[in-house]
């Protein structure tokens, strides 16, 4: 786990949903983290952490190119990731989740990117 993009508590939170997430194929859960490059447009909304490996995430992933997508991520990937200006990815320390991640993705869908 990288400290610097995911706090104790929302790894935590992340691999309870991971699990929830196995034994309900509709779980729907509000994203817990907002990842996102200072310099270049590639955003982050994660939902959960895979059980059984933790370096894979699961949230809605905008690379900015406009198709925002609901895939699995690699954290050492996006920890590695720099930007144009060799910015390193942040969280967003101020992220308040208001919907669940479907909601999110339907909004990113219709934007081109996602909206939060």
């Amino acid at each position: 786990m990288n400290n610097a993009l995911i706090t104790a508590e929302q790894h935590i939170v992340l691999l309870a949903n991971g699990r929830a997430s196995l034994e309900n194929p509709d779980f729907d859960p509000a994203p817990v983290v907002k990842l996102f490059t200072p310099d270049a447009g590639a955003t982050w909304l994660l939902t959960e952490i895979d059980p059984d490996d933790h370096d894979h995430a699961f949230g809605l992933c905008d690379l900015g190119l406009g198709m925002p997508e609901i895939c699995w991520v690699s954290l050492q990937e996006i920890a590695a990731l720099r930007g144009r200006l060799g910015l390193p990815v942040e969280r967003d320390l101020h992220f308040q989740t208001e919907k669940r991640l479907s909601g999110y993705a339907r909004d990113a869908r219709l934007a081109g990117r996602i909206v939060a």
